[in-house]
C-alpha cells in the first residue's frame, strides 16, 4: 500500500473568507464547514437561494428562509410550484435565477441534492451549498467540494444562526 503525504493549509476565498484545505500528494481538497469559526465565515454572506423554499406559513422551509430575511441575508426562493414567495418572485430552479447567489440552502430530500449540487456548480458564483437538518448526500459533497464550493451538511441554517449569535 502506497503511503500518502497529507498535510493541512488554510486559504482565503476571494470574498475574504477563510477555509481549511487538505493537501494530499499535490491534490487541494476542501473540509467541510464545521467549525463555528467556519460557520461564521458562511454566515458573513449575504445571498441565499433557498432551494425548496415554500409560500405555507408554519413550514420550516418558509419559517427559517423568512428568519434569515429578517435577519438582513437577501433570499432568493426558488420553487416551481409558487409564483412569488415573500413578495419576491419565486424561480423554478437553482438555474433560473438571475441574481448572483453565495449560498445554496437546500430544502428538498437527499435523493435531490446531487442535481441542485450540479446546478450549483455550473453557476459558477455559489460558494457555500448548505443542506438542512435531515438532508445528505455523500457523493454530492464531494463533487461540490472538489468543485471549489463549502459545504455544510445535515444543519439548520436558523439554529446555528442563533447558537453564534447568542
Amino acid at each position: 500500500m502506497a503511503s500518502v503525504r497529507v498535510s493541512w493549509a488554510s486559504a482565503t476565498t476571494t470574498r475574504g473568507a477563510s477555509c481549511r484545505l487538505i493537501l494530499a500528494a499535490g491534490v487541494v481538497s476542501p473540509m467541510p464547514v464545521e467549525s463555528d469559526s467556519e460557520l461564521a465565515d458562511v454566515f458573513d454572506l449575504d445571498t441565499i437561494a433557498v432551494v425548496g423554499c415554500s409560500s405555507t406559513p408554519g413550514k420550516d422551509a418558509h419559517e427559517i428562509p423568512n428568519y434569515l430575511r429578517e435577519h438582513g441575508y437577501d433570499v432568493i426562493p426558488v420553487n416551481p410550484y409558487a409564483d412569488e414567495i415573500f413578495g419576491r418572485e419565486a424561480y423554478d430552479s437553482l438555474a433560473d435565477v438571475e441574481e448572483n447567489v453565495e449560498i445554496v440552502d437546500v430544502f428538498r430530500p437527499s435523493e435531490e441534492v446531487a442535481g441542485i449540487v450540479d446546478e450549483a456548480i455550473e453557476r459558477g458564483d455559489v460558494e457555500v451549498v448548505w443542506t438542512q437538518l435531515g438532508i445528505r448526500d455523500s457523493d454530492a459533497t464531494n463533487r461540490a467540494e472538489d468543485a471549489g464550493l463549502r459545504v455544510v451538511q445535515d444543519k439548520c441554517m436558523k439554529v446555528e444562526h442563533q447558537r453564534l449569535n447568542a
